[in-house]
């Protein structure tokens, strides 16, 4: 088992310029050897502590999965991203991806970022003309008490720039702009954009403020969140709130994930699709062409809703387990005691019924068994 290639990445916070160039430029981990059981009992005693330790790494990092859901966020940002090269005198559009929790849009829209960040650095170079350092990139995340100055603070602690800790509002914000122009960013990703309390005054200030970005650094927004629209990010109307919301919703497209479905056979063979890539990816001794895909597509389903942050979880910790206990395959024993999150196990019972009632499945009609 080699480790060679792998790179350590269990130690970043992409809200620093060297963080996240860590994440977006280091290669993607070596997926570790396929071992048979024999091979594994043959092991010594160093060889199968390093191989349960690049398990656990690799168990814990699967993703993310080229779903259609993915693809199709990529292609909307990409459309979005690449029309923006308007003059700097120009305000860009931005982009709310609003989706549910769990839905995995966060690791979707970092995906993106990585790829962006890569072609730029690509295309363009490690340095601008002006010799300083190129971050297509700016990620931050936002807390519930975060203001204007707070924003601009963060946006120059991305930057580590000397300049973070003294200042006023209006001092952070300009200097931010330089950073901006300086390293000639081009998305400027916000996080956790629900947690602002859009109801109060700063969410009113952190909505003016945003304008204020848009119009004045050279920029696409990425805004992230949970329930932005009911929040008002897009609202307008004749309120001082909707009023001050209102030139944000209309420079902004908003992008959601749907969950996967088995309502229809479409559905139900995007679910089993995203089930064999994820099976290709588990490394385990016992694995088996189906483990995932034919023996437990009903019941990942009914234990996931869906929601592939939920399934990834479960599939994580299911992989830990069988490995520790020296199982090394998934199956409904094994799953059974894996809890998962409270969402999905809160919902879990109802779809197991709907299955053995046969009124639900995830099977596409080529795959599922004839009834004994």
């Amino acid at each position: 088992m080699s480790a060679v290639g792998s790179p350590s990445l269990g130690n970043l916070a992409l809200s620093r310029k060297e963080d996240w160039k860590a994440f977006a430029e280091t290669p993607r981990r070596i997926q570790p050897e396929q071992l048979t059981r024999r091979q594994v009992k043959a092991l010594g005693a160093e060889a199968r502590v390093e191989r349960d330790r690049l398990l656990r790494v690799w168990h814990a990092n699967l993703g993310p999965i080229k779903t259609p859901q993915l693809a199709e966020l990529h292609d909307d940002l990409w459309d979005i991203v690449d029309s923006n090269v308007q003059d700097g005198d120009k305000a860009k559009g931005a982009v709310a991806v609003d989706a549910f929790p769990g839905l995995g849009k966060t690791t979707s829209v970092l995906a993106f970022l990585g790829e962006f960040h890569r072609r730029e650095i690509a295309e363009q170079g490690a340095f601008t003309e002006a010799g300083h350092e190129r971050l297509p990139v700016c990620r931050v995340g936002l807390t519930g008490n975060t203001g204007m100055k707070d924003l601009n603070r963060s946006l120059l602690e991305f930057f580590g720039h000397p300049g973070r800790n003294r200042g006023t509002t209006a001092q952070f914000g300009q200097r931010a702009l330089d950073c901006v122009v300086s390293c000639e960013v081009r998305l400027l990703a916000l996080d956790d954009l629900h947690f602002l309390k859009w109801n109060q005054k700063n969410g009113i200030e952190v909505s003016n403020h945003l304008k204020w970005i848009a119009n004045e650094f050279p920029v696409t927004l990425v805004m992230i969140g949970v329930g932005l629209a009911d929040k008002g990010l897009f609202s307008e109307g004749d309120t001082r709130r909707d009023t001050a919301l209102a030139q944000t919703g209309r420079r902004t497209t908003r992008l959601g994930m749907r969950p996967f479905t088995i309502k229809s056979e479409v559905d139900r063979r995007e679910w089993r699709q995203m089930l064999l890539a994820l099976e290709q990816r588990v490394v385990l001794a016992d694995k088996h062409p189906g483990m995932l895909a034919d023996d437990l597509s009903d019941y990942l389903f009914a234990r996931s809703t869906g929601h592939i942050g939920s399934l990834m979880t479960l599939i994580n910790r299911g992989c830990q387990r069988a490995v520790r206990s020296g199982a090394e395959r998934l199956n409904r024993d094994l799953l059974d005691g894996v809890k998962n999150d409270e969402a999905s196990e809160a919902a879990r019972k109802e779809l197991e019924a709907a299955q053995e009632k046969r009124q639900l499945t995830s099977r596409p009609r080529s795959q599922r068994r004839p009834a004994a």
